[in-house]
C-alpha cells in the first residue's frame, strides 16, 4: 500500500497485480467464506481504499513446481521465498509488457526479511526475474542503485525513501502521513507455507502421495481442518468448525465424505482408494470428534463420489488414539 501511495503522489499511473498462488491466507479466508469484499482481509477492499486499479491473476498451476523444487531452497518452513519472488516478478514482467506499462515496483524493504530481502538476494531476484534496471523498490530506493525509471525521470528519486531493517516504525509513520488508518498486521506473512503445521503436512503429502500428485485443490486442502494419516496409509481431513465443514462438504477432491447422522459433528473427507477398512476407520474418527464421542455406538453417513450413500454404526475412536495419527 505504501509503495503505491508513494508513486501515486508523483502522478504515476499504477496497476496493482494480485497473483493467486493457492498458498495465501487471503485465499484460504476466501474459500472459507471469511473476509468478504468489504473486509480488511479482502484484496479488493484494500485496493479500493487506496484508489488503485487491481488485476487478479491466477497462477496456482504454474506455481506448484516452484514450491516442490525451489532452486534457492526453503525458509523456515516449506516457503521458497527467493524462488517465489522471482516467479511472481516474471509474471509481473509479462503482464507489464502485454499491457504497455513501463516498469515494476514492489513494497520490499532492504533487510526486512532475512531470506528474500537482503541486498545480495534483492540483486539476484532482479536479475533472475528479467527486470534488471526496471524493478523499483520505492521504500528503499535511496539505498539501492538508481533504476532506469529514475534515470529517465519517470520517477523522482528524491521523493523516494531509504527505509531499511526489520522494524516497522518508519512504515507506520508513513502510513499515518498518507492517511492510511487501517491495515493488516505489519509483520504478518501472507503465505502459509511458512507455517510449521502446514509445512509438516506438505512434507507428509509429498512423501506419501508423491510430488506429481500435488494440485492447487489439494494444496488448499492441506490448510483446512485436522489431518490424520490412517494405518492403511490414507489421509483423512476432519473439519474443525462450521466454515471448514461447509468447505469440505463442497470439495470434489475426495471419493468419500462422512458425517454423523444423529449428533453434531465434523464433516470428514477420506482421500485415496476407499477400502472398507479405511472407511470404517474414517467413520470411527468422525464419531470421535462428534458430540457423541462418549457413546457406545454412533451412526455415521458415508457418501461416495459416485452418489452411493450408506450408514455405519461404529464405536467412536478415542482422541488419544487419533492424536497418534495426526499429521
Amino acid at each position: 500500500m505504501l509503495a503505491v501511495k508513494i508513486l501515486q503522489a508523483q502522478g504515476i499511473e499504477i496497476a496493482a497485480l494480485h497473483f493467486r498462488t493457492g498458498f495465501s491466507y487471503a485465499e484460504r479466508r476466501r474459500n472459507l467464506g471469511q473476509g468478504g469484499r468489504d473486509s480488511l482481509t479482502s484484496v479488493e477492499s484494500l485496493a479500493a481504499s487506496i484508489d488503485v486499479r487491481l488485476e487478479m491473476i491466477p497462477v496456482a498451476e504454474a506455481y506448484i513446481p516452484v514450491v516442490i523444487d525451489p532452486r534457492y531452497g526453503y525458509g523456515s518452513g516449506m516457503n521458497p521465498c527467493v524462488d517465489c519472488r522471482i516467479f511472481l516478478l516474471r509474471q509481473a514482467k509479462a503482464w507489464m509488457e502485454a499491457h504497455d506499462y513501463h516498469f515494476v515496483f514492489t513494497g520490499e524493504v532492504v533487510g526486512q526479511r532475512p531470506k528474500s530481502q537482503m541486498p545480495p538476494t534483492l540483486k539476484t531476484v532482479e536479475r533472475e526475474s528479467g527486470l534488471s534496471g526496471y524493478l523499483l523498490r520505492p521504500l528503499s530506493a535511496q539505498l539501492l542503485p538508481p533504476t532506469i525509471p529514475e534515470q529517465k525521470g519517470w520517477v523522482d528519486r528524491e521523493r523516494l525513501y531509504d527505509i531499511s531493517g526489520r522494524g516497522r516504525k518508519c512504515q507506520i509513520a508513513l502510513a499515518k502521513q498518507f492517511g492510511i488508518a487501517e491495515y493488516q498486521q505489519p509483520s504478518g506473512g501472507c503465505c502459509y507455507l511458512i507455517d510449521r503445521t502446514y509445512a509438516r503436512r506438505l512434507e507428509d503429502f509429498l512423501a506419501v502421495e508423491g510430488r506429481d500428485a500435488l494440485t492447487p485443490d489439494l494444496a488448499q486442502l492441506l490448510a483446512i481442518g485436522r489431518h490424520v494419516r490412517l494405518p492403511s496409509g490414507q489421509k483423512l481431513v476432519v473439519g474443525r468448525r462450521e466454515s471448514e465443514n461447509v468447505y469440505l462438504a463442497d470439495s470434489s477432491v475426495a471419493d468419500v465424505c462422512l458425517r454423523t447422522v444423529d449428533h453434531p459433528g465434523p464433516t470428514t473427507l477420506l482421500l485415496g482408494t476407499p477400502t472398507s477398512e479405511a472407511i470404517t476407520s474414517a467413520a470411527q474418527v468422525t464419531a470421535g470428534y462428534s458430540d457423541a464421542r462418549d457413546e457406545a455406538q454412533v451412526r455415521v453417513e458415508v457418501k461416495k463420489s459416485e452418489g452411493a450413500v450408506e450408514e455405519l454404526m461404529v464405536k467412536p475412536m478415542k482422541r488419544e488414539m487419533i492424536k497418534k495419527m495426526m499429521v
